[in-house]
């Protein structure tokens, strides 16, 4: 959710009304959830998402770790992916979420109920997960998804992991209370590569000044990003594919196999450069109106 104002959040992701239709679905943003080709990324990283909304799969000689499922409805589309790659879906053993929110949660549950797979969560996210997405600080109840309660909790920092692949979570609070971000070493060839799974930065339509649901939203987030710059980092990854230019980075690996599109430190720095100025923009914007609505006051 990069630089998307709430109305087309709305639109874009499942509604849920509580009085009238509980546990009902709309169809997620066709666009965002479009099926495509899954691919290798590097090693034993796997693209298996959908147009927009990602999910990405690292396969281990003890099961596969998926990090985000998308939409509830992107769930056949990540089966169908693993599919074409080799891959039994049956196998997920281990799933992770960037943060609660439908569009990348709304899988989980039917994936645990489908699987032997444990979830981890942060946390700060719990409450969002275990209420399927109500209560959310800035989209109260509006996106709803099948609530899943965590099997265990993350600890900032403290890696997790499967058959010898081991990620490191580091939480990066500000578009959720428990968004968390991912830390792992890639092997592939002669290569490591240092891979960071970013979670949403984004900061549509909140209330950044004076949010009596979050006071520390914008304090928070400038934590995270100065988090994240620390970081080193070959291959970034994020959780819509508009946000790191998923269909530009496809192109070029089938045009130029010989060199991997996804390595790109610069425009690591980049995400993180228009994440935060996107912010700080709309913070000043809000307390340039406070401000002035004080000055109206006194007169």
């Amino acid at each position: 959710m990069f630089r998307l104002n709430a109305a087309v959040l709305i639109l874009a992701c499942l509604v849920f009304a509580p009085s009238a239709r509980a546990q009902q679905y709309t169809p997620p943003n066709a666009e965002w959830n479009q099926p495509v080709e899954p691919f290798k990324i590097a090693g034993n990283l796997y693209y298996v998402g959908a147009s927009d909304v990602t999910s990405y799969a690292i396969t281990t000689p003890d099961g596969i770790i998926l990090i985000d499922t998308g939409f509830r409805e992107t769930v056949p589309l990540i089966e169908a992916n693993l599919k074409k790659l080799g891959f039994r879906f049956e196998d997920i053993r281990l799933v992770l979420i960037m943060h609660a929110h439908n569009d990348h949660a709304g899988g989980v549950a039917d994936i645990k109920a489908r699987t032997k797979a444990r979830f981890l969560s942060s946390p700060g996210d719990v409450p969002l997960f275990e209420h399927g997405g109500q209560g959310d600080f800035a989209f109260g109840d509006h996106f709803y998804y099948p609530p899943v309660k965590p099997d265990a909790l993350l600890r900032d920092g403290e890696p997790v992991g499967l058959g010898g692949t081991q990620l490191t979570p580091h939480f990066t609070p500000g578009h959720t209370k428990g968004a968390t971000s991912y830390t792992t070493t890639i092997h592939d060839g002669d290569h490591d590569y240092h891979v960071v799974f970013v979670s949403s930065l984004s900061t549509p339509d909140y209330q950044l000044i004076d949010n009596p649901k979050y006071p520390a939203v914008l304090q928070d987030l400038d934590a995270s990003i100065a988090r994240l710059r620390v970081l080193p980092c070959d291959i970034f990854l994020s959780e819509h594919g508009s946000q790191f230019e998923l269909s530009r980075r496809m192109q070029q690996r089938v045009a130029d196999p010989a060199h991997n599109p996804f390595v790109d430190p610069a425009g690591y720095r980049a995400l993180l450069d228009r994440a935060e100025a996107s912010a700080h923009k709309l913070a000043a914007g809000q307390r340039a109106a406070k401000a002035g609505s004080k000055v109206k006051q006194t007169k």
